[in-house]
């Protein structure tokens, strides 16, 4: 959703206007209250409503990361056996 509003937003743009567009994007400040605007719309849909989903969103982000820790130890696990033949 946040790409298509971004997208949106360029559409109508010339090259030339691009990087004046996104110049103030790109600043530590911006990013700093777009990730607490973030926070603030998942704290309203899913904190205040007592909804059990965060509680997914853990337990998926976990299993998601240790499966991202563990890939390039079964990587070099799996180009080893292939090397051997087993």
């Amino acid at each position: 959703m946040a790409m298509r509003s971004f997208f949106n937003e360029i559409k109508g743009l010339k090259v030339r206007e691009l990087p004046g567009h996104l110049k103030p994007m790109m600043s530590l400040d911006y990013l700093k209250k777009s990730i607490a605007k973030g926070f603030d719309r998942y704290h309203d849909k899913y904190i205040e409503t007592s909804s059990i989903e965060p509680l997914y969103h853990v337990c998926f982000g976990g299993m998601i990361f240790s499966y991202l820790v563990a890939l390039p130890e079964e990587r070099r696990h799996l180009a080893h056996q292939a090397q051997h033949g087993h």
